[in-house]
């Protein structure tokens, strides 16, 4: 049996027996590349403010103010920021079903390295397309419902669980039902992005090392340095050399937000060769120097 569902075809019996389990929700704002590199559960994205150029497993979608973007388990993707204005995320991250072992995780992310098949079950939203633009009613009930379940996972209270997982539905409704065939973001696939994912792939891997630099990464790639340049610039708007500073910053912003190292040692841990050159290059990515933004680590929260 099946019915149709804004404008998609949704199997009902699957969908009648999910049970999701929400593991994290969270507010997001980000000048410029943001986003993580995979994630081991669904990702569920609602754009608040700003525009973006979404790369998922290659495929490049624009998303705007309103936009929903739906990730499923182990989708590789690189957000890029194109407007003025700050990019301002609302996010959840959640699984199908409920699993005792996997509820004790405390992360979201993964790597290439480490991940484990997906049990079936958990992809069984592989075969949709990840964009949905809610129009403006939806919109206001869309944030009223993500504010409380916002407020559910951050304080725990009995019944939270039970909570978070009926807003979850009401959300994957939400999006369902604001899909349409006739959008006009259907995703191209990049051109080049093998060469792209197994870069980055590659630098999520040594950022530690101070050696590593676009040489080291066009050799590893089987490209020339020039080609790999020219395919970052074009196809994600930054550079290579400024990707792998982003890595190392992004880093050693969680390192300093765990507060279990001295600036020092996090400076050799996300592969800067002095503490003065991570310091310049902090300050210049974020704003504010390092110390600084120690001290305002209680405004900031991670995962």
């Amino acid at each position: 049996m099946r019915r149709q569902l804004g404008g998609m075809q949704v199997y009902e019996p699957w969908m009648n027996h999910i049970s999701p389990f929400v593991r994290a929700a969270r507010m997001t704002e980000s000048f410029s590349l943001a986003g993580e590199w995979i994630d081991h559960d669904h990702v569920y994205t609602y754009i608040e403010q700003g525009e973006a150029e979404f790369f998922l497993s290659g495929v490049k979608y624009l998303v705007k103010e309103g936009d929903i973007v739906l990730m499923h388990p182990f989708m590789s993707h690189i957000i890029r920021s194109t407007s003025t204005q700050p990019l301002i995320q609302y996010i959840f991250h959640f699984d199908l079903y409920y699993e005792e072992e996997r509820s004790v995780l405390k992360t979201t992310s993964a790597t290439h390295s480490d991940r484990p098949d997906p049990a079936d079950k958990e992809m069984k939203l592989a075969f949709i397309r990840p964009i949905s633009h809610l129009q403006l009613a939806d919109r206001i009930e869309w944030k009223k419902r993500f504010a409380l379940m916002h407020k559910e996972f951050q304080e725990q209270r009995g019944g939270s669980s039970l909570i978070t997982k009926s807003i979850c539905l009401e959300l994957l409704h939400l999006f369902f039902k604001n899909q349409s065939e006739d959008q006009d973001q259907e995703g191209n696939m990049t051109k080049g992005w093998a060469f792209i994912e197994k870069s980055i792939r590659y630098i999520h891997e040594c950022y530690a090392d101070p050696q590593l630099n676009n040489a080291a990464i066009s050799s590893h790639v089987g490209v020339s340095t020039n080609h790999l340049s020219h395919l970052f610039k074009s196809k994600l708007g930054i550079t290579l050399h400024k990707y792998v500073n982003h890595i190392r910053i992004e880093q050693s912003q969680k390192r300093i937000m765990e507060g279990t190292h001295n600036l020092t040692r996090i400076a050799e841990e996300v592969g800067f060769s002095s503490i003065h050159l991570f310091s310049r290059s902090f300050k210049a990515a974020v704003g504010v120097t390092p110390s600084k933004y120690a001290a305002m680590k209680s405004r900031v929260e991670w995962e």
